[in-house]
């Protein structure tokens, strides 16, 4: 059966179909749980989503019933998938009467909402899918088999169950290969490598997936925090704090936003590294030479005056030593043996960004940042950015720079804007660093 991708990140939290179905019966507590109850939660991943979970969930039936797969194939893809907690072979019916009885209670998956209305829909040929999902498997085929050895849940043969996956991948459907696959990873604790996990990431955002649907549960053989890469596809560091105080935030303390701030990890980097990047940040400001009034204008004018240090007595510098002291805390939970060392500031791009920066002049020339209640200038505020360009670091001065044409929004001719997307891909930003600070700020000619 053809499978009709949507942007599943907009319609699921998490995961869909038959693999949210196996997570379910997993979760299971008593004895392991009968056809009855199988169906009953089968129920539940339909009724997900405004019930267009029904539609993921038919169709994956509809993939398995449809193809040539032999029971005993698709009976030890589930067994893994569920780590024996539920067997559709000792129903009555067998394997495919179980399927079938799923197939019936959801005839016609069809969308209950217009097509179209979830965004442009994943475009990727089943074929290089296919192809995608079965070196993965392949990829993990050791480690898993020893896994699957070691368990006293259910006995399996040697080597069956990455067999059995890439078979239902290539006879099935890869969409569904891929999810069960995934969870097999996950039921079996089965390391991965940075490098698979971002390949099984960029499968994630070719086939519109939730994010969590991939990471959530995976054992990530994470690599050392390293400050120094650039791993994130957006804004890091202090200048992205900036963001989460920008104007109006009445939800939490100061403390409790930094705190959510720091552990804001890309779901590329290693754990702990949005708490690392923030405190160098931090670290290159209160080792500096600059005055705290400098440091100040930065804060305020990144925020747009968001968070009023000034209006409440905190000196800037104090202000940096609670976002040391948070990101030190966190660190101490989710990477104790992390150790900051002192990184060489960027000196390299120095001249370009001040280049920069000095084109941005009469950008901001009339330009106030909070325009209606105690206004900074936007050349005060350009003044501070060079400054940290100079005498600090060139990376955070150029990322500041993009936070405050963010919150000044002057207009940007294409040419301008290109600059600066060139700039941000010489520092090895992410893609979409500078687009999200001033994609909305450039007109074409």
């Amino acid at each position: 059966m053809a499978r009709q991708r949507e942007q599943y990140g907009i319609l699921y939290e998490g995961d869909f179909g038959l693999s949210a179905l196996a997570g379910k019966l997993l979760s299971v507590t008593d004895r392991g749980p009968g056809e009855a109850q199988s169906l009953g939660l089968a129920c539940e991943v339909a009724a997900v989503a405004e019930g267009e979970g029904a539609v993921e969930l038919g169709v994956d039936v509809r993939c398995l019933l449809d193809s040539p797969l032999p029971d005993d194939i698709i009976r030890t893809a589930w067994l893994a998938a569920t780590h024996g907690r539920f067997d559709p072979a000792e129903c009555e019916s067998g394997v495919r009467g179980w399927l079938r009885r799923l197939a019936e209670r959801w005839p016609e998956p069809e969308r209950k909402r217009a097509p179209g209305q979830w965004g442009v829909r994943p475009s990727i040929d089943e074929e290089e899918l296919r192809t995608a999902v079965v070196a993965e498997i392949r990829a993990s085929a050791g480690p898993l088999g020893q896994r699957v050895a070691q368990s006293d849940h259910v006995t399996l043969p040697s080597g069956a169950v990455a067999a059995s996956l890439e078979a239902v991948t290539r006879q099935g459907d890869g969409d569904l290969g891929l999810r069960l696959f995934l969870r097999v990873l996950k039921v079996y604790g089965v390391p991965v490598g940075k490098e698979q996990f971002d390949r099984l990431m960029a499968l994630d955002t070719a086939l519109g997936f939730p994010g969590p649907l991939v990471y959530d549960g995976l054992n990530v053989m994470w690599p050392p925090i390293d400050p120094l890469r650039r791993e994130a596809a957006g804004d890091f560091g202090l200048s992205a704090l900036s963001s989460w105080f920008e104007r109006a935030w009445q939800e939490d303390t100061a403390r409790e936003r930094v705190r959510r701030a720091a552990a804001a990890d890309d779901s590329a980097q290693t754990p702990g590294s949005a708490a690392a990047l923030l405190l160098a940040d931090t670290h290159r400001l209160l080792d500096s030479s600059l005055p705290s009034e400098t440091i100040e204008v930065l804060w305020l004018s990144a925020t747009g005056r968001g968070y009023n240090i000034d209006r409440i007595g905190i000196d800037a510098r104090d202000w940096l030593r609670l976002i040391e002291d948070v990101c030190e805390e966190h660190l101490r939970q989710v990477a104790p043996r992390y150790r900051r060392a002192a990184s060489p500031p960027r000196t390299d791009l120095r001249d370009a960004v001040l280049r920069v920066v000095r084109e941005a002049t009469p950008l901001l020339a009339d330009v106030s940042i909070s325009p209606h209640w105690e206004p900074i200038p936007g050349t005060s505020a350009l003044a501070a950015v060079e400054e940290v360009v100079t005498d600090v670091d060139a990376d955070l001065g150029f990322r500041l720079l993009l936070r405050l044409l963010h919150v000044a929004s002057p207009t940007l001719t294409e040419e301008q804007y290109g600059h600066f997307q060139a700039l941000g891909r010489r520092f090895g930003y992410g893609e979409d660093h500078v687009t999200e600070a001033l994609e909305q700020l450039h007109v074409t000619p």
